[in-house]
């Protein structure tokens, strides 16, 4: 009763359109732009984009631990001991992202690895004086990597940590810092609902260091080098995930709802369903509500290919915000 009370909330919270307002206020927009390192609340997995970004409570592949640390367990009890996955994200303004994980089973942990890049490409100098290019570039480059460790303490809770290192460069400055993933899962019994929990990007504040010379209009030059920290995006996760079906491996479908409560923004409510067939074939779904430029649901699929031995997946999502446009990801994931 309580599964299908919290299933009829999250599907009135999905059709309440002009009224979602009064569902989720918008208190903490004047947050917005308060936090750096961002390019970290970016979805770097096509599964991820496609649903709505819904996955705190749900995935078993490498790039679920993204997300939830404590997911990278049930991965590698799920499909086996080792898990790898690449995803690439071409983002708005030509801007690349990557991401790379793998998953280890040692002992009864689940040991993981990441790294997540994103690249802008050469951009000019410009000056007031010389606003068509000085005929110099620079790059900016964002850089996470990530150490995890999580643990299945029964079949239905695992835990999970994340420690990464994050760097942002951008000309001749540079920010660095430590940060903190912490996640829970729990799979309430055999009701096919499954519960997640996390707190991302928790740690330091940056601090910039490096030195910017700044060309005045009489061509004598100023060095910048005192700058603000900068403070990471954390962000609390909670999520649920509920089998509406499941029948062997012809059929299944998963509903997911999740409440994301970011430091510099309001909070918002998405949603999401991923429909698997035959265990060859996985289309996904989801929306976003209190993003406001996320008028178009997020939408993907994924193949899974036979007659292999080990279980490769290939996934594509694909997101639309009205001002920037569409953002296109792939992804391989392979579970040995």
């Amino acid at each position: 009763m309580t599964v299908r009370f919290t299933l009829a909330f999250l599907l009135a919270a999905a059709l309440a359109g002009p009224a979602q307002a009064q569902v989720l206020p918008s208190f903490g927009e004047d947050r917005a732009g308060t936090a750096g390192f961002k390019f970290l609340n970016v979805a770097p997995d096509p599964r991820g984009a496609a649903l709505g970004e819904t996955v705190v409570a749900s995935g078993a592949d490498a790039g679920a631990f993204f997300w939830n640390p404590a997911l990278a367990a049930q991965t590698v009890r799920t499909h086996g001991g080792v898990a790898l996955g690449a995803s690439h994200t071409a983002y708005h303004a030509e801007i690349d992202l990557n991401y790379v994980g793998a998953l280890y089973n040692w002992r009864g942990f689940a040991l993981g690895l990441s790294v997540f890049t994103l690249d802008a490409g050469d951009m000019e100098v410009t000056t007031e004086t010389q606003p068509f290019g000085t005929g110099q570039t620079f790059g900016f480059v964002d850089l996470a990597a990530g150490l995890t460790v999580s643990q299945a303490l029964t079949d239905l809770f695992s835990y999970g940590v994340t420690l990464k290192y994050v760097r942002e460069s951008t000309y001749d400055v540079v920010t660095q810092t430590g940060l903190v993933d912490l996640g829970v899962y729990y799979a309430v019994g055999t009701t096919g609902a499954k519960l997640g929990v996390a707190i991302r990007n928790f740690g330091l504040n940056g601090r910039p260091s490096g030195e910017v010379a700044v060309t005045n209009p009489d061509g004598s030059a100023d060095f910048l080098d005192s700058f603000e920290q900068i403070t990471p995006p954390t962000t609390f996760l909670l999520g649920i995930a509920y089998d509406l079906f499941r029948t062997s491996d012809q059929h299944a479908l998963t509903l997911l709802g999740q409440l994301t409560n970011p430091n510099d923004n309001a909070e918002r409510f998405d949603l999401g369903a991923e429909y698997t067939w035959n265990d060859l074939l996985v289309v996904r779904g989801g929306y976003q509500i209190g993003v406001e430029e996320a008028s178009l649901p997020s939408l993907g699929f994924g193949v899974i290919v036979p007659g292999i031995g080990p279980r490769l997946r290939l996934d594509y999502g694909f997101t639309h915000r009205d001002v920037l446009g569409s953002v296109h990801r792939i992804g391989l994931d392979v579970q040995l």
